[in-house]
């Protein structure tokens, strides 16, 4: 297990950037009034907000403010006392803006937890430190590992009800070390009582014998996805296709009745005028012949923007498409092997036909093959070991499939290209969404159409 320590750096040294992070856990874990706790002690709650709050928990009886109260919006939520769909909710401090998404607990919504931790930089896991870890503590690590969460965040909930003890973190601490080793995560352990603050914005001095940074210091300073990306900007660049800019008003110049831009959103990478470039599917390659945004031209342009390429050459290139540096370029495949997590009510068999949006690109797909679905409840696995045999997956599980694209697509490794890697399936009959997946790494190889499959 790593751990990662707070720099103590004066807020208004820092340039605010945005992290997005979830919270998950099990159920009556505490992730609501968690998160409630982070809105209240940053100030971000309407003055309104917290006098209907406050007039709830009266009416219930209850003395106080019932901070979960904040991000359980839906009826059945607040009546039940759970969460049901995932609140997104939007803060900020000096350092920082936040987007969180607050996940349920309950297996059955464990699909919601994929949702909401799909795009996160961060994931914040709860365990009751009378209860430590459960079934459901290893599922929500288990899709963290899926998921590449760059940082896990462990905090030991309910410490007021253990008496602030060492023995109960300790304990915890160890078991979850030994559970991170074998999923390759890296995880930062914290010591909190959510209902009363302690260590999640203001360290706690009922725990002496924790010496580490807040669950807010820990957000506040872990790089997100994007500053990571730009940090490592001498690799590779992405950028998938959103829209073709082609003006056809006759009242135009003639220079710009000649413009064609390529438009969307760097993904990865830094892209500069006078790169080569290569377009995928099709593996043409010209160079950036300049870089449009509303104010004006950019020489570069990083991830994150969303920008306009103009390139040298006349190439056909249309939405769908990819626009990758020629160095560490993405590479067109026809057979991916990847991690689902299944989100339909029906299941999902070999022989099924299902459409894979990935990025901008729509395209049809047939299912070859079901390797397994994991079973969290082994124990001692890893991520892998874990996979039993199975011919098919239902509501909420995690499979290992194959899928036949019926066009190439870039689809990369999620391992090593996260976003380029991460995509959907959909109902082709109605749209509905089935299943969200990750491309695997394998042993490269050539498949019948000439194209290399993962």
């Amino acid at each position: 297990m790593t751990t990662f320590a707070a720099a103590p750096v004066a807020p208004d040294s820092l340039p605010t950037s945005l992290l997005r992070f979830a919270t998950a856990g099990s159920v009556d874990d505490g992730k609501s009034t968690l998160v409630g706790r982070l809105l209240h002690d940053t100030k971000s709650i309407l003055a309104d907000a917290y006098e209907a709050v406050e007039r709830v928990t009266r009416e219930r009886g209850g003395a106080g403010v019932d901070l979960a109260l904040l991000t359980d919006g839906l009826r059945a939520e607040r009546e039940q006392g759970i969460t049901i769909d995932v609140a997104y909710r939007y803060f900020s401090t000096p350092r920082r803006t936040f987007i969180l998404a607050d996940c349920p607990g309950h297996v059955q919504y464990t699909r919601n937890t994929v949702t909401g931790a799909s795009t996160a930089d961060a994931l914040v896991v709860l365990v009751d430190a009378r209860h430590g870890v459960l079934e459901q503590t290893r599922r929500h690590l288990a899709v963290a590992a899926l998921l590449r969460v760059p940082h896990v965040i462990v905090a030991v909930n309910k410490m007021d009800l253990s008496d602030f003890a060492q023995a109960p973190f300790a304990g915890i601490e160890a078991e979850v070390a030994e559970h991170a080793r074998r999923l390759a995560l890296a995880i930062t352990m914290v010591p909190v009582s959510a209902l009363h603050g302690d260590n999640v914005a203001v360290r706690s001095e009922r725990t002496p014998w924790y010496a580490g940074p807040t669950v807010l210091d820990l957000l506040e300073t872990l790089p997100s996805a994007d500053e990571t990306e730009r940090a490592a900007a001498g690799g590779g660049w992405r950028l998938p296709v959103q829209y073709v800019l082609r003006p056809q008003d006759a009242a135009l110049t003639a220079e710009h009745r000649e413009y064609r831009g390529y438009a969307g959103q760097v993904t990865e990478g830094v892209v500069r005028v006078g790169d080569s470039v290569v377009v995928q599917p099709s593996g043409r390659r010209t160079t950036v012949a300049g870089i449009d945004t509303a104010d004006g031209p950019l020489t570069q342009a990083q991830a994150g923007q969303s920008v306009a390429i103009r390139l040298a050459d006349d190439v056909d290139v249309s939405r769908g498409d990819l626009l990758s540096s020629a160095i560490d370029a993405a590479i067109a495949v026809r057979h991916v092997d990847a991690h689902v997590a299944w989100l339909a009510d029906r299941p999902l068999r070999v022989r099924d036909r299902v459409l894979v949006q990935h990025g901008t690109a729509l395209v049809q797909a047939l299912v070859t093959g079901i390797s397994g679905v994991l079973d969290i409840a082994l124990p001692g696995g890893t991520l892998d070991s874990s996979i039993v045999p199975g011919d098919y997956l239902a509501l909420n599980d995690i499979g290992v499939v194959t899928l036949l694209l019926a066009q190439p697509l870039a689809i990369e490794d999620y391992g090593t290209h996260r976003r380029m890697g991460a995509f959907v399936l959909v109902d082709p009959q109605d749209g509905a969404t089935l299943a969200a997946g990750t491309a695997r790494a394998a042993e490269p190889g050539t498949g019948p159409d000439g194209y290399v499959s993962i």
